[in-house]
C-alpha cells in the first residue's frame, strides 16, 4: 500500500532552493507516479529538478478541476500499489488548487497522507499584509458580474468589520485593474486593502494601504497573479 505525497511547486520564476525544502525535491525524484492539473508542466518540472530523471518512464494522472469522481477514484488503483505524489501547478495542492478530493479518499482509504513543506501565496501574502491572522477566510474568486461583485465586496468588509475578520481573495490576472478600481470605487476609506504579486519572486510585490490612500495610486498588476486582502475592522 503506497503513501499519498502533497508536494508543493514553486509560485513563479524562482530557484527552486529558495523556496523548496530539500525533502520536496528528493522526493520528487523518487516518485514515479504523479497526479497533476498539467502533465506538460510536471514533466518539465521534473527536468529542471533533475535533467537525468527519464520523464517517458513516469505515469501522469489528470487531476484538474475538470476531472470526474470516476476518474479521481481511478487513481487509487495506483495508491494500492505504490507511492503516488499530488503535484501543485502552483504553490501547494489542496489550497486553491486541485487536490482535495483525491485526499478525502485517501483518507476514506486508510492510505497515509503526506504534506509537504512549500510555498503558500494565501498565507505569504496573509503574512506580509499586516492584517489580523487570526481570524481570516479565503474566499476564492469574485463574482465576475459587476453587480454581484460589488454586492460581494460589501459583504465581505461588513463581515470584516463585524468579526474583525481578514477577507482573502483572488482574481484571474488580466481582469486585477478592474477589480482594484471597483474596490477603491466600494469600499470604506478606512478599510486596508493589500496587492500582493509574484511572490518569492523578483518581482515580488507586496503593499498595504487604506482605501483612502491608495487613491490616485495605479498599482502594476496587470496580469500578474494577485492576492488580494481587505480588512475593515477598526483600528485605534
Amino acid at each position: 500500500m503506497g503513501k499519498l505525497y502533497l508536494l508543493p511547486n514553486v509560485l513563479g520564476e524562482t530557484e527552486f532552493a529558495a523556496v523548496l525544502p530539500l525533502k520536496v525535491t528528493d522526493t520528487l525524484k523518487k516518485l514515479r507516479v504523479f497526479a497533476t492539473e498539467n502533465p506538460k508542466n510536471t514533466r518539465r518540472l521534473l527536468k529542471k529538478i533533475d535533467k537525468g530523471i527519464d520523464v517517458d518512464q513516469l505515469v501522469f494522472l489528470d487531476l484538474n478541476e475538470h476531472s470526474t469522481s470516476r476518474e479521481i477514484e481511478s487513481c487509487l488503483a495506483w495508491l494500492e500499489k505504490e507511492d503516488v505524489g499530488i503535484i501543485s501547478e502552483a504553490g501547494c495542492p489542496g489550497i486553491a488548487d486541485p487536490g482535495a478530493e483525491l485526499v478525502a479518499l485517501a483518507h476514506a482509504h486508510s492510505y497515509t497522507v503526506i504534506p509537504l513543506v512549500g510555498p503558500s501565496s494565501i498565507l505569504l501574502a496573509l503574512m506580509a499584509s499586516g492584517c489580523s491572522g487570526q481570524h481570516f477566510s479565503f474566499n476564492g474568486y469574485l463574482p465576475v458580474k459587476t453587480p454581484e461583485r460589488v454586492k460581494a465586496l460589501k459583504a465581505y468588509e461588513r463581515q470584516s468589520a463585524q468579526e474583525k475578520r481578514t477577507q482573502v481573495f483572488i482574481e484571474t490576472p488580466y481582469r486585477n485593474l478592474k477589480l482594484f478600481q471597483e474596490m477603491l470605487a466600494v469600499l470604506s476609506p478606512s478599510t486596508m486593502l493589500c496587492i500582493a504579486c509574484d511572490l518569492t519572486t523578483e518581482k515580488e510585490y507586496i503593499k498595504t494601504l487604506s482605501v483612502q490612500a491608495w487613491q490616485g495610486k495605479l498599482p502594476d498588476i496587470n496580469k500578474r497573479p494577485a492576492i488580494f486582502i481587505l480588512y475593515a475592522a477598526h483600528r485605534p
